[in-house]
């Protein structure tokens, strides 16, 4: 199903039951899969922090979404990028070129994520967060923003995590709000990371703590 004001580059492919909302803008050689819902618009409770304007769903070139998947309108999603099955990325969004989105992984609304970004299934990307280039997140991995869990005034500002470049964030985490992940920063699985971790800090535990730096031949530059 298509809706007005549609764009369709050339070499688009759609499979079964593809459902593509107005205004929505869908890059030359793009994958649509079965069931993906694009250019969804939101739908919010009274009072929402995720309040704001909604522009067009705009996907770059060669662009992959797979099965299941639902874009929302005002995301941008750059070229080669993959959104795995059952993903979901909401408005004002930005997904840099060849990131991939893992399988029943939830980017939330004002996320911005760089370029060549691996997010792994099932992962929960809460609204504010930023992801430079090259970062990976492991699965299960959770994002949160809001230390009051919705116990505050509208003025008081969300606070996502910044994940800076090439750091490393094992399956299972919780990133609490506000938190910095430095430049090839390694967070072990399972950890709980309550403050900053500084560049090539390797960190575990509950709550994690440093235990060792990152050694040189485990940098992304000797693995490109």
């Amino acid at each position: 199903m298509l809706g007005e004001d549609v764009q369709i580059g050339r070499r688009v492919s759609f499979g079964a039951h593809v459902v593509v909302h107005a205004g929505t803008v869908i890059g030359d050689g793009c994958v649509i899969e079965d069931h993906a819902v694009l250019g969804k618009r939101p739908r919010l409770a009274p009072g929402s922090s995720a309040a704001g304007e909604v522009s067009r769903l705009e996907l770059g070139k060669d662009v992959k979404v797979c099965c299941g998947s639902v874009v929302f309108a005002g995301a941008r999603v750059e070229e080669g990028s993959i959104l795995g099955d059952q993903s979901v990325v909401r408005e004002r969004t930005r997904i840099g070129p060849g990131t991939v989105i893992g399988r029943g992984s939830v980017v939330d609304n004002d996320v911005e994520v760089g370029a060549r970004v691996r997010v792994q299934t099932s992962v929960y990307l809460t609204a504010g967060t930023k992801i430079e280039d090259d970062v990976f997140v492991g699965p299960g991995a959770t994002t949160t923003n809001d230390d009051t869990m919705a116990r505050h005034s509208p003025e008081d500002p969300l606070r996502g995590a910044t994940l800076r470049r090439a750091c490393r964030v094992g399956g299972g985490t919780v990133l609490t709000p506000g938190v910095e992940i430095g430049e090839e920063a390694f967070v072990a699985a399972g950890a709980v990371v309550t403050r900053d971790v500084p560049p090539r800090a390797v960190v575990m535990g509950v709550p994690a703590r440093i235990v060792r730096e990152v050694p040189d031949e485990d940098l992304l530059e000797r693995w490109r």
